[in-house]
């Protein structure tokens, strides 16, 4: 039995009986050292950029900020006045180049006594060259003529002007407190239908019976207007029941509160194939 070495590492044992020239056994060796030597010099790297930030501000000078304040303009006092400081001296008149003016006053209605002599109107040719004006003045023939403002004078008088409206257009009643109503009651207008209806060709020959509903207006006259079909059957029945509807004689008009108004009715036409 081979004897081992106490102090003999497990590369020693590993490497007993092999060249330890080769290379395998020194990076055995140094391995430990070699990771030590690299968590050392991580760790320090590591640091480093960590702190670099603090390093950095740390050594460069500070600056100082200007701190920028918002002023309102409008909510500043007003500068100090001085009373001894004497005001400003009022700007200079602009003197306005005057014209030429012919005296004519607009007339004005005043007492017989109180009307001075008359003044006769100035010619043409003077109003060429002259502006009609209170009074008469020689000015630069080559000045403008400056409108004044006018004084105040006191509020017009409002005048009022009626406008007539133009007519509304009377509403229509679905539901009144007296309904309108054919002539004779609803036996004649029953009457009336089966004399006048007319049963359509077409409607006979495809054997349509049923019932068109018809709408129409009555007007306060009592005359028929608007008349249109809510719900037809077709094969000429629709244009039949129009047709009788509005060659009806006039109906009695509906009343609400008493006075006629125009209605709305709706009426049920049977077609029935006997």
């Amino acid at each position: 039995m081979a004897e081992v070495d106490a102090k003999a590492t497990l590369d020693d044992i590993v490497f007993a009986h092999r060249n330890k020239a080769y290379g395998a056994y020194d990076l055995r060796k140094t391995y430990p050292k070699n990771i030590t030597r690299a968590l050392i010099i991580g760790g320090i790297l590591f640091t480093l950029g960590v702190l670099s930030p603090s390093i950095i501000s740390a050594l460069t000078p500070e600056k100082k900020e200007e701190a920028m304040v918002e002023v309102d303009l409008m909510k500043l006092p007003p500068p100090p006045i001085d009373p001894n400081e004497p005001p400003p001296p009022p700007p200079p008149p602009v003197e306005v180049p005057k014209v030429n003016t012919v005296k004519f006053l607009p007339p004005e209605v005043k007492p017989d006594e109180e009307v001075p002599e008359e003044t006769p109107p100035p010619a043409v040719e003077e109003l060429k060259e002259a502006v009609a004006a209170e009074k008469t003045q020689e000015g630069d023939p080559n000045a403008e003529e400056v409108i004044a403002a006018p004084e105040a004078t006191a509020a017009p008088t409002k005048v009022e002007v009626a406008v007539e409206a133009a007519p509304k257009e009377e509403e229509i009643f679905t539901v009144v407190e007296q309904q309108p109503e054919f002539p004779g009651g609803m036996a004649a207008l029953g009457q009336y239908l089966g004399k006048n209806l007319r049963y359509p060709a077409a409607a006979q020959r495809a054997n349509i019976s049923g019932r068109v509903f018809v709408s129409f207006v009555v007007n306060t006259d009592g005359s028929i207007q608007d008349v249109s079909v809510l719900k037809g059957l077709g094969f000429g029945t629709d244009e039949e029941a129009q047709r009788v509807v509005k060659s009806m004689p006039k109906w009695r008009p509906g009343k609400q509160s008493g006075r006629p108004v125009r209605v709305k009715y709706n009426l049920p036409i049977n077609f029935t194939l006997e």
